[in-house]
């Protein structure tokens, strides 16, 4: 699935089955609260946390899937395209950190 079909999947499925949209405030409220949920996950799993018994059952890749949808609603809320802006983020990147990255002692194996 391409990104523009994300965009255009979520947002069919707003109009049906989820009626309309949260408001963006509320979304931005969402999203943080998913990325929250992604954190405690990266914590137990690769940090120095241990894991509560209501927390060894909950799935990563669907925890970063949740965060990624309410970027999307966020996005087709506020009329950004996200094929767009990633593509204007690469090319970005690329130009600011063309050589940064090469010339980082701390990156070299």
């Amino acid at each position: 699935m391409t990104l523009a079909e994300a965009q255009k999947k979520v947002d069919a499925w707003i109009n049906s089955t989820g009626v309309r949209y949260f408001n963006e405030l509320t979304n931005m409220a969402i999203l943080t609260e998913e990325v929250g949920e992604v954190a405690r996950i990266m914590a137990r799993k690769y940090g120095e946390q241990s894991f509560k018994e209501s927390d060894r059952d909950k799935d990563l890749g669907d925890e970063m899937a949740d965060v990624l949808w309410v970027l999307i609603c966020l996005a087709n809320q506020t009329g950004v395209d996200l094929t767009q802006a990633l593509e204007k983020n690469f090319e970005k990147k690329t130009l600011r950190d063309k050589d940064r990255h090469l010339s980082n002692k701390k990156l070299k194996p």
